[in-house]
């Protein structure tokens, strides 16, 4: 069940932030006794994977809090976020994935369902994610771009913590998120019932 719920809070901080829990394993792998990755995972801990990773989490975060930019950063990351997802879904909940030498028998084995939940949870994220900025953008005139990008870095960075730590809180964390995400879909309905123009009256004959 704790292995479960790692995997749900790593990948859930992936759709927020595809980088942050995928650089965040691999340097608690290589420099701390925290995380010990399988060994089909073990790649996560190379430098220049490391140092690759860092270079797109830079980009990431400066792309993301720039009105405009950020609803083109959310297009392009709507393919990245949910491959992270299924990897550190994988890869925290120990799932080996060895080379796939026979299709058949890797899909007898079951090892494809954690990346699969993971890159489904990290997807869902992701796309409400996308569904909320732009209505957060246009009601504050983009003030509103770096405050929840900040915000989203912020929890993407705490949930690895705590899914690895105390992944127990996850499910709190996770409620809130859904909780937070329905208020403001639910906003945007609202505004934009309010801007649709009023039905036009037929004329008499």
């Amino acid at each position: 069940m704790e292995s479960l719920l790692t995997g749900l809070g790593l990948s859930t901080a992936a759709g927020l932030n595809a980088y942050i829990p995928m650089l965040m394993l691999g340097l608690l792998a290589r420099f701390t006794d925290v995380v010990n990755l399988p060994g089909g995972w073990s790649w996560m801990e190379n430098g220049w994977v490391l140092t690759i990773l860092a270079v797109l989490l830079v980009v990431e975060v400066i792309a993301d809090k720039i009105p405009a930019l950020d609803s083109v950063n959310d297009v392009v990351q709507t393919f990245v976020r949910p491959a992270a997802g299924g990897i550190v879904f994988g890869s925290g909940t120990a799932a080996q994935t060895a080379a796939v030498a026979d299709p058949g028998e890797f899909a007898k084995s079951g090892q494809w369902i954690p990346v699969v939940t993971g890159v489904v949870i990290a997807l869902v994220v992701s796309l409400t994610k996308s569904a909320i900025r732009p209505v957060a953008n246009v009601s504050t005139a983009g003030v509103a771009a770096p405050v929840l990008s900040t915000l989203e870095d912020v929890t993407s960075f705490g949930l690895v913590f705590i899914a690895l730590l105390i992944p127990v809180l996850v499910l709190v964390i996770v409620v809130l998120l859904i909780w937070a995400g329905w208020k403001l879909l639910r906003r945007r309905q609202r505004r934009k019932k309010q801007e649709a123009p009023p039905p036009r009256q037929k004329s008499g004959p």
